[in-house]
């Protein structure tokens, strides 16, 4: 897309995509043990409302920073900013995942947004530097040492990219050890509470809100009145079991059933994952539980959802993890029949439909086709490989054009003195923020550093063409608390 001049986010002047929400696919590799990759997809809504959480500080719009600090950060010189990007290796996953990224492909368009950015004047003067590393999602050990490489080796005054590590070690690594900046996906409170105030953000949502604003938006619409509500996780979401879910169910006052905490492991080998679900699905029988909230995106798959649908084909799944439309689709290209993810309720954003529409979608697909001459597939489209995966070019544009222009929004406004103390005042007081990728509503402030504020309940319809997809309850809301 030409534009004469790059402005920051939350610019009224600026038309550029809002970040995407992780409402997006998702590679849920190796079943249970190997990470999960957000990818992309968003959408947008029509009709809006305010609700702002009393016990969350207001945005704020201050003004300069009345003390900045003047001098440059590690990685940042009077002409250039070096950006480590962490990508994942898909090659020794592709046995497990039916959605894949190719190292290539990844790199290109990651580069064909920096270059967008360096050609429009970088960042206040200064050209990204970027400083690729691929990784397999395979565990811990895989991702931590890249923590030390970018900071120590390479020094990068920030990491973004898909930088994931479920167990949290690996991102408060670069960011608490480190002193690193972070912008990811695939995040959670817990994960972002180890870190200095602003260092690590994702444009998307965590779990722990999501799950809050599911219920929330539930209640009113009455979707829970007769329920009695089980939970199925992980053990890595026990932490969002125990201090979110739980007592948001018991604020709502809903009848309960005994929750199920799955011990998936890190071999691969979910077949006492598989035992423990059978003996709670037997409980459940005698308690007569009828509505299941699931909980992370490892509890979600396949595996666990169509033995649930199996024993239950009346219960009512509702979860906290929009990357279940990427199993649902799976069931779909399957032929499985009913699909067990039908009726599959989320917190979500703009459709697919509505985000293909929007001007977030343009402004990123217009780069992408400039730089390369090739139209980009879009949410509603899927493209196979010659081996019968799924291309998910889409996600990987998605994932840098919000990820890399957001980054750039914010360094942007800091201004000259690039550093982690005049960027932690800067993210504080940012307060609305133009996140491409996810819809009108997106926010970040002091205690806030999950961008996407839109929200709506949104179900899963495995009749819209062409392999089903999320279709909305409820009108969009910007929910900013």
């Amino acid at each position: 897309m030409e534009r004469a001049q790059r402005r920051p986010f939350g610019s009224a002047a600026h038309v550029g995509p809002p970040p995407r929400r992780d409402r997006r696919k998702a590679v849920v590799a190796g079943l249970a043990v190997i990470a999960v990759v957000a990818l992309a997809a968003c959408g947008s809504g029509t009709s809006t409302t305010k609700s702002t959480s009393p016990s969350s500080a207001p945005p704020s719009t201050g003004g300069a920073n009345p003390n900045v600090v003047k001098t440059l950060g590690v990685g940042v010189t009077a002409s250039a900013i070096n950006l480590g990007v962490a990508l994942v290796n898909f090659d020794p996953i592709k046995q497990f995942t039916d959605t894949i990224r190719t190292e290539a492909e990844q790199k290109q368009i990651y580069g064909i947004y920096i270059d967008d950015i360096n050609s429009h004047g970088g960042v206040n003067g200064r050209k990204i530097v970027p400083d690729y590393k691929f990784y397999a999602p395979l565990g811990t050990a895989q991702i931590v040492p890249l923590c030390t490489t970018f900071a120590q080796d390479d020094k990068d005054f920030a990491v973004v990219g898909t930088f994931i590590d479920f167990s949290g070690d690996a991102q408060t690594c670069i960011t608490k050890q480190q002193q690193r900046i972070l912008m990811t996906f695939n995040l959670t409170q817990a994960m972002i509470s180890q870190a200095p105030p602003g260092l690590e953000i994702t444009a998307g949502l965590i779990p722990e809100r999501s799950a809050s604003i599911l219920l929330e938006l539930a209640q009113k619409q009455g979707t829970l009145k007769g329920k009695k509500v089980a939970i199925l996780g992980d053990t890595t979401e026990s932490t969002i079991v125990n201090n979110t879910i739980k007592p948001a169910l018991a604020k709502l006052g809903v009848a309960r059933g005994d929750d199920a905490i799955l011990d998936v492991g890190t071999t691969g080998d979910t077949t006492n994952a598989q035992t423990q679900l059978q003996s709670f699905m037997e409980k459940w029988k005698t308690e007569g539980v009828n509505a299941l909230f699931v909980s992370g995106d490892l509890a979600s798959t396949k595996q666990f959802i169509q033995k649930v649908k199996q024993e239950f084909p009346d219960m009512l799944l509702l979860g906290d993890n929009t990357d279940v439309l990427d199993q649902a689709k799976q069931e779909q290209q399957a032929k499985i029949s009913p699909n067990p993810y039908a009726g599959f309720i989320t917190a979500g954003g703009l459709s697919p439909k509505e985000y293909d529409a929007s001007a977030n979608w343009k402004y990123c697909a217009d780069i992408y086709k400039k730089a390369t001459g090739r139209v980009p597939e879009n949410a509603e489209q899927i493209i196979k490989t010659p081996d019968g995966k799924i291309d998910d070019t889409y996600g990987t544009i998605n994932d840098a054009c919000q990820t890399l222009t957001m980054f750039h929004d914010i360094a942007e406004k800091v201004g000259p003195y690039l550093n982690n103390a005049n960027w932690q005042y800067t993210v504080d007081n940012f307060g609305p923020i133009e996140n491409r990728g996810s819809g009108p509503y997106s926010s970040l402030h002091t205690g806030k550093y999950s961008a996407d504020d839109n929200w709506r309940l949104q179900s899963y319809d495995p009749t819209i063409p062409p392999e089903g997809n999320w279709t909305p309850l409820t009108p969009l809301q910007d929910i900013t608390g």
